[in-house]
């Protein structure tokens, strides 16, 4: 990997023969690398070994690093994460940190072939597309893996030669976790039945990421037809694109698999389900609305509620900026200002999401309504009124914000104190 010879590089180092080995391969490589070592006080007194472990190879190779301690039992319950995923998520975190912070160019993490084989093989146990049997990724995004190519064999032998000391992991003996299980039983058999296991799955591994280059292309070049809008809160998908297609499945598991969903059958009929139908991931809702499917983040739950005091001039909100101006006679506005008679407002005023039963005075209209039969009569899908914010004096809407003003707060011919606000987005 000729790009890290000029790189600042941080190595992820545990102790064990696959991150030593890194180490001393890019020591003799002369790269420019720091170590960073994570305790995940897990295995006691062991924990504390491996890290005197790395602090001596450090100042034996003349090289700084860093660690830190982790009290990875009460994130895993805090979180509500298995072991292995807690310490994965404080380790990447922290990695992630060290190189905002130091300017670091790329982390180094020590996976190899037998790990790559793992991976694939849990992917494949727990159900998973193209993109889950390619396995790890030799480089994703500033995360490098420069060791996918060697086996752990390989990697015994050159420590073997070399003399080069290292840590066994006792917790790598048990068969509690499922990759332990495949590590120790599964995998063994594997190589004795084909001792070009490794060898055939590296192949295997390359002809599996030309198809998804070309599946990749072939998505691309749909999403680019699919997409009819696109904002900061969501994604529009036209579904007649879809129902052009031979297989819609195919292209709605390869466009929402990233998101968290998983029943595909769902997914699917969701493109003849009635409007206003969700379907919801951990993350995302998937949401039916007439001609589109519309997918966007889980929305907090909780209401969201500010003030804005009479000197607040500027106030910055979800959906941009609110200005107040003084204005001396009101002009011809869009949907993006209003112009408002100031002695009708009670400040604080009140900058909340709509709720259910509001109702106001559209302005220009006799009588008041309903925020509800007013988006239904505006045609607002269920994201569009979401995302609708009041400012309220005193209770009483006082603008639906980017839609329409309320009658009760306009300019009229008596009107001396004219204000004028509008939203900056």
């Amino acid at each position: 990997m000729p790009f890290l010879h000029e790189a600042k590089i941080l190595i992820a180092i545990s102790g064990g023969l696959d991150s030593v080995m890194l180490v001393h391969l890019c020591h003799e490589l002369k790269l420019n690398i720091t170590l960073a070592h994570c305790n995940f006080n897990l295995r006691g007194a062991e924990s504390d070994t491996d890290e005197t472990f790395v602090i001596a190879l450090a100042n034996q190779l003349d090289l700084e690093i860093f660690t830190q301690h982790f009290d990875t039992e009460n994130h895993a319950k805090q979180q509500k994460l298995s072991i292995q995923m807690a310490a994965r998520e404080l380790r990447y975190n922290w990695f992630s940190d060290l190189a905002e912070d130091l300017k670091f160019d790329y982390i180094l993490t020590a996976h190899h072939a037998d790990d790559n084989l793992e991976t694939v093989l849990i992917n494949l146990t727990r159900g998973t597309g193209l993109n889950g049997l390619i396995g790890i990724p030799e480089v994703n995004g500033n995360i490098v893996r420069p060791l996918l190519p060697f086996s752990r064999e390989e990697l015994e032998m050159y420590a073997s030669d070399n003399r080069i000391e290292w840590r066994e992991d006792s917790s790598n003996t048990s068969d509690k976790y499922l990759r332990n299980k495949l590590r120790h039983h599964v995998i063994p058999v594997l190589k004795e039945t084909n001792p070009e296991l490794l060898s055939n799955f590296r192949q295997t591994i390359s002809n599996l990421k030309d198809t998804v280059d070309i599946v990749d292309d072939r998505v691309k070049a749909f999403t680019e037809n699919a997409v009819e809008g696109e904002t900061d809160n969501n994604i529009q998908f036209k579904i007649s694109e879809f129902k052009e297609l031979s297989n819609p499945k195919a292209y709605l598991y390869e466009l929402f698999n990233g998101y968290g969903f998983s029943e595909w059958n769902d997914v699917t009929n969701l493109l003849d389900a009635q409007s206003g139908k969700q379907l919801f991931s951990k993350t995302h809702r998937l949401l039916k609305d007439r001609n589109h499917l519309i997918l966007t983040e889980i929305p907090s739950e909780s209401l969201n509620s500010f003030e804005i005091r009479e000197n607040d001039l500027h106030f910055n909100m979800p959906l941009g900026q609110l200005v107040f101006e003084k204005a001396d006679t009101p002009i011809k506005t869009d949907s993006t200002s209003i112009f408002v008679d100031k002695d009708t407002l009670t400040f604080p005023l009140n900058l909340r999401q709509w709720q259910e039963g509001d109702v106001f005075y559209p302005s220009g209209m006799d009588g008041k309504k309903k925020l509800s039969k007013y988006f239904k009569d505006e045609k607002l899908s269920l994201v569009d009124k979401e995302n609708i914010w009041l400012l309220c004096s005193k209770g009483a809407i006082v603008w639906v914000i980017g839609k329409r003003g309320d009658e009760r707060f306009k300019v009229r011919d008596k009107t001396t104190n004219i204000v004028h606000i509008k939203l900056v987005l």
